[in-house]
């Protein structure tokens, strides 16, 4: 089966609760059970969690694929330094090579061995960021280079880092989809993990479930990822997106979930020719080669894996997050207090 065969298939079973999804379930109990057991370790101290010496904020989710994850770390560590915090980025560094190892990441380093997110993360964030699937040496190594503040992109599961605040990002177009566990369905944990997080944030509005709502989904706050203009990636031009109204373009997205880029353009009144691939995919000039004059536009964290020696069809376009001040101003407050409490301690 092809991945993207296998993705429409996983996607019909985790999102529309397709039949063959039941031949799935006994794997999916197998995965609770490891889940429960995990967490008894951790609660019961037989597995240890290790405190980093500053405030910690994870920003993670319990489904797998994309949530809008990372936008959200981008604005909460613009948001910290406003507030007089020197932040750090920890990144588990899906797709990129490097394994078992920390390693600092700028914005030259190759996606291909830090991954694209933290190269993208190091970017854009422009504060200290590492990688490392043990987050617990990350996290000192941040601590090491003068962060008083560290921001985890995921790790919600990484138990092994105690944290002073927790942040669930959620789909909201796509919710929690059938609310089964790994791989019958698209959760990491079971939907009551949310009551455990400080705060649920939803990417756009949550829509109708034909499942009840956890409390902690009902008081989520919202946000939108906004687009307001595209660059080349050879950095020749920007323009603002509405000047793409009206014309046909190629959208090409490697993320967790392709659609909502499409989904993004089209807002803008773009015609889209959806090119949709597994997430962190690598991608190279040759393989956006569609046989024709179209314009290519892509997501930013595909663009850092294409580097700038490019032609002028391929665009970016970035994505900043906006939310209600009315709810962000009681969010950032408490966050700051949570984080100068533990700075205090």
């Amino acid at each position: 089966m092809s991945a993207g065969r296998t993705y429409r298939w996983i996607h019909r079973v985790w999102y529309r609760d397709h039949w063959s999804g039941w031949l799935l379930r006994p794997l999916g109990g197998l995965y609770w059970l490891i889940v429960v057991v995990r967490r008894f370790l951790y609660a019961s101290g037989i597995l240890s969690s290790h405190r980093a010496g500053v405030p910690v904020i994870i920003v993670g989710n319990i489904t797998a694929g994309g949530t809008g994850k990372t936008p959200t770390v981008l604005w909460l560590v613009e948001q910290l330094r406003s507030r007089g915090f020197e932040p750090g980025i920890v990144s588990r560094g899906y797709g990129g090579s490097r394994a078992n190892t920390s390693m600092r990441v700028e914005s030259a380093s190759d996606p291909a061995v830090a991954g694209d997110e933290p190269v993208l993360l190091a970017q854009r964030g422009q504060c200290p960021v590492v990688v490392d699937p043990d987050r617990v040496r990350a996290a000192a190594m941040l601590v090491e280079d003068g962060a008083d503040v560290i921001v985890a992109d995921d790790g919600l599961q990484h138990y092994r880092l105690e944290r002073d605040y927790e942040i669930c990002v959620i789909d909201g177009s796509r919710g929690l989809g059938n609310r089964r566990l790994l791989p019958s369905g698209p959760l990491r944990e079971r939907a009551r993990r949310l009551e455990d997080v400080e705060q649920v944030l939803v990417n756009g509005e949550l829509q109708g479930s034909e499942y009840e709502l956890t409390t902690a989904e009902q008081n989520a706050i919202s946000f939108e990822l906004v687009a307001r203009e595209a660059c080349r990636l050879n950095g020749s031009l920007a323009r603002p997106i509405e000047r793409f109204s009206g014309s046909t373009v190629h959208g090409v997205a490697a993320i967790g979930n392709p659609q909502r880029f499409f989904d993004l353009l089209r807002l803008h009144g773009i015609q889209v020719i959806e090119h949709a691939y597994p997430d962190h995919a690598s991608l190279a000039e040759k393989d956006l080669d569609f046989g024709d004059d179209f314009e290519i536009l892509m997501t930013e964290k595909d663009a850092v894996k294409l580097g700038r020696q490019v032609n002028d069809k391929l665009w970016y376009v970035p994505v900043e997050l906006a939310m209600d001040p009315t709810d962000s101003g009681p969010l950032l407050e408490q966050i700051e207090s949570r984080a100068r409490r533990e700075v205090s301690t």
